[in-house]
């Protein structure tokens, strides 16, 4: 590859980027609206600069349609499930059953907004935490931005060592490091260690933003007890199973915080009045109205279900491995731009499995959820009809944003332009590029909505910058995954999928507004961390 790596180069590439934060953090504009102009820019930029031709870029638009609809089955199933349990208005259900499992709100936001979906996030992922997360707690009554801005910071400590390992898989395999068992346990530590960091630090930035000091004192041991579970349960899986790791932290998380429900600290009722996540007035107003003889455990049996498919296809090897046989792909051609760029030849392009995919689980729980519910007269005849209008009418507008960003993606990362982003900051930086190791994985997953593309996107580069500069290059491995799943918050990819689950789809840009400080802040302390290891010590 000779593609120049200058500052206009660097620029051009930067562009698309720069101008979708700019339109949708500070002239509010939807995703939708956004990004096709990030789209545009990044396609006249591989035609004029980066030498590529139409027929490359047909060729990654293609790639980028192919990977939309995968996502977007996702999409429409995690708001299948929302809207049979709403139709059944078994959220009113989950409000009144945790007053009986904790009357502490803060502790309620905690166990629907970081608790619950960590747990979620240890099995299922690509965006299904947050889609799920979102109208879980406007259901308790938790106003629908900070609906959306909880789930997204909450279970992102699981996107390396969640959906059973695969972003971390995928940076073992790019990067070959599964060849030396040191490297590999040393990377697998460091990565743990930065990714609890950013636990606790959500943790508490729930407590914050709900009621400020008075909700830090008061959620604090929470905290704490919750992040050791997570964050160091993790940690000491990374060394043990990391296909694991984040799964059996976020099981047992889920258990202790049911009973720490009932001790003396958070066993009795507590709110603060005024806080500014808080919906009060339509919390009140659904009050009376839900089905009476419809339990918790009843309310909540799609989300059972949910878990129990996911485990039983997943974790059963044999399961896995007999429905994993049926695939769907299509083959591309080797391309390259006139720099020398090349894009390998694929045999079949991100293969799409139907059945351990989790539209299906997903897909599985809302209709056995629903036939359930309309057996005990809890959804009124016409309902079906209403779940699936409803679904399709909150789909079809953020498929469109979805398709945008997912196609700029890849025409960046086709056209060699995400490479240049990433090398011209360790060239520019050198040593110091260790501050900005983390941003260069939150990078990757906000252009690719995934840390596992991130992580092979980013893997080899970040290895090769650590040779280049003669850095341990366990750390720069780990910041480029930590930095990936701290990324997942501000993913338009993600953002749409709560923004439309929660009901105020084209909010994105207030949301990424609210998000983006938190998550650089955390990504500096990591670089911060390692500079002081690598570098001053």
């Amino acid at each position: 590859m000779t593609i120049p790596v200058n500052s206009f180069t660097w620029l051009l590439a930067a562009l698309p980027i720069i101008v979708l934060l700019i339109l949708m953090v500070k002239f509010q504009w939807g995703a939708d609206k956004a990004a096709p102009v990030g789209l545009i820019i990044s396609f006249l930029s591989a035609i004029t600069v980066y030498k590529s031709s139409l027929y490359l870029i047909l060729l990654e638009s293609l790639k980028g349609i192919w990977t939309s609809v995968t996502v977007l089955l996702i999409v429409w199933t995690a708001i299948l499930l929302y809207e049979v349990v709403n139709e059944a208005k078994a959220f009113e259900v989950f409000k009144h059953g945790m007053q009986k499992v904790t009357p502490n709100e803060l502790l309620q936001v905690l166990i629907f907004g970081w608790i619950f979906i960590s747990f979620l996030m240890g099995i299922t992922g690509f965006g299904v935490p947050v889609a799920i997360g979102a109208p879980l707690l406007v259901g308790i009554g938790v106003a629908p931005i900070w609906a959306v801005f909880i789930p997204l910071i909450g279970h992102a400590w699981g996107n390396t060592f969640g959906t059973l390992g695969v972003a971390w898989d995928g940076l073992v395999v790019q990067t070959g490091i599964g060849d030396n068992p040191e490297l590999l346990l040393k990377t697998a530590l460091w990565a743990a260690l930065f990714i609890w960091i950013w636990n606790f630090i959500s943790g508490l930035a729930i407590c914050w933003f709900y009621g400020k000091i008075e909700a830090l004192k008061k959620g604090l041991p929470a905290v704490i007890l919750i992040s050791l579970i997570q964050g160091g349960g993790q940690l000491i899986m990374s060394q043990i199973n990391p296909t694991l790791a984040a799964f059996i932290p976020s099981s047992v998380a889920l258990i202790v915080v049911l009973f720490l429900g009932r001790t003396k600290m958070y066993g009795s009722e507590w709110h603060v009045e005024n806080s500014r996540i808080m919906d009060r007035s339509k919390t009140e107003e659904g009050a009376v109205n839900y089905p009476k003889d419809m339990k918790i455990n009843q309310a909540f049996l799609p989300y059972y279900l949910l878990t129990v498919i996911t485990l039983f296809v997943l974790l059963v090897k044999p399961v896995k491995s007999f429905l994993g046989q049926v695939s769907i792909g299509f083959s591309f051609p080797e391309t390259s731009t006139g720099y020398g760029f090349v894009n390998v030849a694929l045999e079949k392009f991100a293969p799409f499995a139907p059945f351990t995919h989790a539209a299906v689980f997903l897909a599985l729980s809302s209709l056995i959820g629903y036939l359930y519910y309309k057996k005990n007269n809890w959804i009124e005849d016409g309902g079906g009809k209403r779940v699936i209008k409803k679904s399709l009418e909150k789909t079809i507008p953020s498929g469109l944003a979805v398709i945008g960003f997912i196609i700029m993606s890849r025409i960046m990362g086709g056209t060699g332009q995400t490479i240049v982003l990433a090398e011209g900051m360790s060239s520019v930086f050198g040593k110091e590029f260790v501050l900005l190791s983390p941003v260069v994985g939150m990078l990757g997953s906000f252009m690719t909505s995934s840390n596992l593309a991130s992580n092979i996107l980013f893997g080899d580069f970040q290895l090769s910058a650590a040779k280049i500069l003669n850095l341990d290059p366990a750390l720069l491995l780990a910041a480029q995954t930590a930095g990936g799943a701290i990324g997942n918050t501000i993913c338009p990819g993600n953002i749409i999928l709560g923004t439309t689950t929660a009901g105020i789809l084209g909010q994105e840009g207030i949301v990424l507004k609210k998000i983006l400080p938190i998550t650089v802040f955390a990504a500096l302390i990591i670089g911060v961390i390692m500079y002081s290891v690598l570098i001053v010590f």
